[in-house]
């Protein structure tokens, strides 16, 4: 039998997939949460002989181990004495072997950070002078490949399993009593149960692969599960896990005991019950998140947690709500229809949940950008505006499903009183001819059991073909069977038929169906984006990270074949649009005559213009300066000066003087070797 409601699932699932994959495939490896923002030796450097340590500086906690900070010879070799240590907040070092000689050696680090996502990278520094080096570090990206999207569609499908298990409960418990006892929606949300379980089981393997080695093979491997046991990650997917126990019992009460209760007053009792006992085991189970993840670091994390619980509290009241009044619209049977109560009190469920979103959604913004520029200036931002996008959307559908829900009539609208007699007159009509096809499948199998008798007199043609005096129709015994089954299935179609036609009878009920129906389509879209969004590196870490990348990465003149030099320095004047990265160009970084030119750029790497610029030269050693450069502006963030002289060889300090209002601006230095 072919339900009505198939195309629209199908529709439904499709747009899932498509999303999911576009999604998580596009977002490629889930991106750093911790900065790399300083390391001695700076990244680039020559130092004058080998240091005794390594130390990097990260913005915020990290986890370690004996393999997560290496630093490799000129021929590829280990130097370092492993087991890292923390000498202070965030910064750790490694101890290095003694006599080490000159060339250029590599530190590569991969650890996992304060909000559980893995960081990696790699810088080199020299010893006396840069050399040329074997040492390489793997080209994948931490957090990326086949275990990193495994990864991410289990987040995604944990989100969805608690969203449908805690939204879909909170609506029969709050909504709609009556649908404990709805085959569908007991369905529901034991899948979302179900969903939830096996993801959190699943990231539970994975996590080991996916902070250390991202091999596929090392997802079974059960020493790195048992590290993962011990790690913060670890113990969230753990208690998720004993949560889940006890969601299990709740589930057992709401669809077993209080379905089966009939008095007001006991059924009163236990729904209040349930609903304690349901509101502490869903908060716990979001606190599994936000103990683990963005909100457990970074500013204010003791009230970052709880507003994080709170904002996934509402999105799945909200959305797994949504999700158990579209299977209620389609999949409730004629006799147990969702009443426009039950909807209207869905109604103003939701709309509190979206202004709780709102107000947690505005926090959490501020804490996780900074500012308005990094809206567009970073992944994150621009993955939160489209998110905004979504909800404006997804609100816009639902006040029309309100509307729809204000025309609702308590029960489906009867037909008119012509319609109603045909229809009746009709199924009687059927009736009769069916109970005429049951005489002919009795007749026909008495028949066959009669002996055969000679002859081809009408009595004998009469007993051989099985005709029906009743009906004369003609049925073979052979075919009594296939003939009853035939009647069962159209038996079946008149009451699937007449259910639909109750269902669908109350035009305003059809209408709310359809934006229900396109409410979930934005939802299911909505949780992808938001899945990506958990994955992505924060605003405000990303834009600090490019500064500190750029300072880190440019703390020494780095020069080209031809000796041009090129000085990178970053800047922060205060005032609005103050934050920036200037770049200094000298060529050919010789005594004598050389032409500059000085680029100003947003931490991610956008040209923009200042008000002024200037440059200073000072060779300190021979008191000569500051010789003080005024470039003039060529383009947008660009700014060029010829005939630069340098008097001598030395280690000259290079000033950048930035101005970026009439007053705000602050002067930026770096030493470089010229001549």
């Amino acid at each position: 039998m072919t339900r009505t409601i198939t195309p629209r699932l199908r529709t439904l699932v499709l747009l899932f997939l498509a999303v999911t994959g576009a999604l998580l495939a596009g977002a490629g490896p889930a991106s750093a949460h911790a900065a790399l923002t300083g390391s001695d030796p700076s990244q680039g450097v020559v130092v004058p002989k080998a240091p005794d340590q390594v130390s990097l500086t990260f913005s915020e906690n990290v986890s370690m181990n004996d393999n997560s900070l290496r630093v490799l010879d000129p021929a590829g070799k280990r130097v370092d004495l492993r087991k890292p240590t923390n000498l202070s907040g965030t910064t750790y070092a490694v101890q290095l072997k003694s006599g080490l000689g000159k060339g250029t050696y590599t530190v590569a680090y991969q650890v996992v950070s304060a909000d559980s996502h893995p960081v990696g990278g790699a810088f080199t520094f020299s010893v006396g002078t840069p050399s040329k080096t074997v040492a390489s570090v793997p080209d994948q990206d931490v957090g990326g490949g086949v275990v990193g999207w495994l990864y991410g569609f289990g987040r995604y499908m944990s989100y969805a399993g608690y969203i449908v298990l805690v939204g879909g409960a909170a609506f029969v418990l709050a909504c709609w009593q009556r649908g404990s006892g709805v085959r569908a929606m007991q369905r529901l949300v034991v899948g979302g149960w179900l969903t939830l379980t096996a993801a959190t089981l699943w990231l539970l393997l994975l996590r080991g692969s996916y902070t250390t080695s991202g091999s596929v093979g090392d997802i079974f491997d059960l020493n790195l599960l048992g590290q993962v046991l011990q790690t913060k990650a670890g113990a969230a997917l753990v208690s998720r896990l004993l949560l889940l126990a006890a969601a299990a019992l709740f589930i057992a009460v709401l669809f077993g005991a209080y379905d089966k209760r009939e008095e007001e007053e006991e059924k009163r009792d236990l729904t209040f019950g349930l609903a304690i006992g349901g509101t502490v085991v869903a908060a716990g189970l979001a606190a599994s998140w936000a103990m683990a993840e963005h909100a457990s670091t970074g500013l204010q994390p003791g009230i970052a947690m709880p507003v994080d619980v709170v904002h996934l509290l509402a999105v799945a009241a909200w959305l797994g709500g949504l999700t158990a009044l579209l299977v209620a619209l389609y999949r409730a049977p004629a006799d147990t229809p969702v009443e426009s109560a039950a909807v209207r009190r869905f109604s103003r469920v939701a709309f509190g949940s979206v202004l709780a979103l709102v107000g947690t959604g505005i926090y959490q913004s501020w804490r996780q950008l900074g500012s308005w520029s990094a809206f567009t200036d970073t992944a994150y931002g621009e993955l939160l505006l489209v998110k905004i996008g979504l909800v404006v959307l997804l609100v816009g559908i639902a006040s029309i499903s309100r509307r729809w829900t204000g025309r609702l009539a308590n029960a489906a609208v009867t037909e008119t009183e012509e319609e109603t007699e045909a229809e009746v007159e009709a199924e009687g009509q059927a009736e009769e001819e069916a109970e005429e096809e049951r005489e002919t499948v009795k007749a026909s199998a008495a028949t066959k059991e009669a002996p055969a008798k000679a002859g081809t007199g009408v009595s004998g043609a009469s007993g051989a073909s099985g005709v029906s005096g009743v009906s004369g129709k003609v049925v073979s015994a052979d075919d009594a069977p296939e003939r009853a089954a035939q009647l069962a299935r159209q038996q079946s179609a008149m009451d699937t038929a007449r259910q639909k036609r109750l269902r669908d009878a109350d035009p305003h009920r059809f209408g709310l169906r359809r934006s229900v129906l396109a409410e979930a389509g934005v939802a299911v879209v909505l949780l992808a984006v938001t899945t990506v969004l958990t994955q992505t590196e924060p605003g405000r870490t990303e834009q600090d990270a490019k500064a500190a990348s750029s300072s880190s990465s440019s703390s020494s003149a780095s020069s080209s074949s031809s000796g041009a030099l090129t000085l990178d320095m970053s800047f922060d004047t205060g005032g609005t649009d103050g934050k920036g990265v200037v770049r200094v160009d000298l060529d050919p970084a010789t005594v004598g005559s050389n032409e500059m030119h000085v680029y100003v750029q947003r931490p991610n790497g956008r040209a923009f213009d200042v008000p002024e610029v200037k440059v200073a030269f000072t060779l300190a050693a021979k008191k000569i300066g500051p010789l003080p450069v005024a470039p003039d502006h060529v383009t947008t963030g660009h700014w060029a000066a010829n005939g630069v002289q340098i008097p001598m060889a030395g280690d000259w300090q290079v000033s950048v003087t930035v101005r970026t209002s009439d007053i705000d601006q602050v002067t930026v230095s770096k030493n470089a070797q010229i001549g």
